[in-house]
């Protein structure tokens, strides 16, 4: 737990998750890899290759197929533009814009760090680097005697009221950066984890969603297992993944040319006997308002795994692949159920639908109930994420086999 705890506090951006993860897989012998090189593989050899905010781990193992464990690092935040710096009545401010869908009240009037990456010269290279403000800035909320109608619906302009204040006064916001180039950085939740509930059994903290899917699925890989397997974390799901280091690139296909050259089978027929699992988070039936969820399909926190389906394709999970996992889950002694839409609603969408633009591969979407998705500061229940850790690892050690309509697991 205080290692997770950890990893939270310190996974600011994609750009820090995909650091501590090397950190990591390289302390459990995994060797990184080169993107289009020719290293070897070896039977049984752990590796990994890493594209800006997104990594790929996997463990060549044997048959024919691979199973694909597949997260986001990213999370809803705010992203500062160039020429960030703005002055209003002697008040220093930062010019940001959305980043994915966050619920923007919440971010008002809490502690918000600056982190990303810059790029500086270094040695003649163009170099990234790592960026966490050793401050912190926040978006002030308008006073109650200056909006008297704000408890009756705000909806924050974000240009106008989503500027977090910088200072008043001091160095440029460019010189804080210490002579960077470029950036990428983002204004991002620095609110630490904490436990709540009269029996402790609620965890809130920023980012839930999906690195409180990506710890344990970097964990689980690095343990005991059979089979090829892989994980994945890619950054820019929340904005759709057509980004170059996103699930809609390259890079988890050329991952799998890569494994199937070193099983020495064709990509197509990997594929036809590879799963992947989608891990990202489920709506959690909220205590207050829980007629916002499906009348049969309303999983609360502490109901253990969530399986997740969507008629016109939100959710990959089709009727055999939730056969498979629920199978692994019973083989575990996991508790689960089920989550679709209201009917009516409009669903999110997870990795497993942009991976299949890529590479046909049966799938199924899972995760844990979730409350305050894509706040600030969100919750999970933490006996849920022990059942994940269980599930998790008992997917490892699982041999699943495809063949068109049917599947086995041992």
């Amino acid at each position: 737990m205080e290692e997770f705890l950890s990893f939270l506090e310190q996974c600011y951006t994609p750009y820090h998750a995909v650091a501590l993860a090397e950190t990591f897989l390289r302390a459990h012998a995994f060797a990184p890899l080169e993107e289009g090189g020719t290293q070897p593989l070896a039977a049984g050899g752990k590796y990994f290759v890493k594209r800006g905010g997104s990594l790929i781990a996997f463990v060549l193992g044997e048959g024919n197929g691979c199973k694909i464990v597949a997260c986001h690092d990213d999370s809803p935040c705010f992203k500062l533009k160039e020429n960030a710096e703005t002055e209003t009545e002697g008040y220093r401010k930062l010019n940001v814009e959305p980043y994915g869908g966050a619920v923007r009240y919440t971010f008002f009037d809490r502690p918000l760090k600056i982190a990303g990456r810059t790029v500086r010269a270094r040695g003649g290279k163009l170099v990234s680097e790592l960026f966490e403000s050793g401050f912190s800035v926040a978006i002030p909320s308008l006073s109650l005697h200056m909006n008297r109608t704000v408890n009756e619906g705000f909806a924050p302009d974000p240009q106008i009221d989503l500027s977090p204040l910088l200072s008043l006064g001091g160095k440029p916001f460019e010189e804080l950066l210490g002579g960077a180039i470029s950036y990428d950085l983002f204004l991002v939740s620095a609110e630490k984890p904490f436990v709540y509930g009269a029996n402790g059994e609620f965890l809130a903290a920023p980012r839930l969603d999906d690195l409180s899917g990506v710890y344990p699925a970097m964990r689980a890989i690095a343990g005991e297992g059979t089979g090829t397997r892989v994980f994945a974390m890619f950054a820019g799901e929340e904005i759709g993944s057509a980004i170059y280091e996103g699930a809609d690139g390259d890079l988890l296909r050329a991952t799998l040319g890569r494994i199937a050259a070193a099983k020495d089978v064709p990509l197509s027929r990997l594929l036809r006997a590879s799963m992947l699992f989608s891990l990202d988070h489920a709506q959690g039936v909220h205590p207050n308002r829980p007629e916002c969820s499906d009348p049969t399909n309303r999983p609360a926190l502490g109901g253990g795994i969530v399986i997740k389906s969507h008629a016109n394709g939100a959710y990959t999970t089709d009727a055999l692949t939730s056969a498979v996992l629920k199978t692994v889950l019973k083989k575990a002694s996991v508790p689960f159920r089920t989550f679709y839409n209201r009917s009516g609603a409009k669903s999110g969408a997870t990795l497993g639908t942009i991976v299949l633009t890529q590479a046909g591969i049966p799938s199924v979407d899972f995760g844990i109930a979730q409350l305050a998705m894509h706040s600030a500061v969100e919750t999970i229940a933490l006996s849920d994420l022990s059942a994940l850790n269980a599930a998790l690892a008992t997917l490892m050690q699982s041999e699943i086999a495809l063949d068109g309509d049917t599947a086995q697991v041992l």
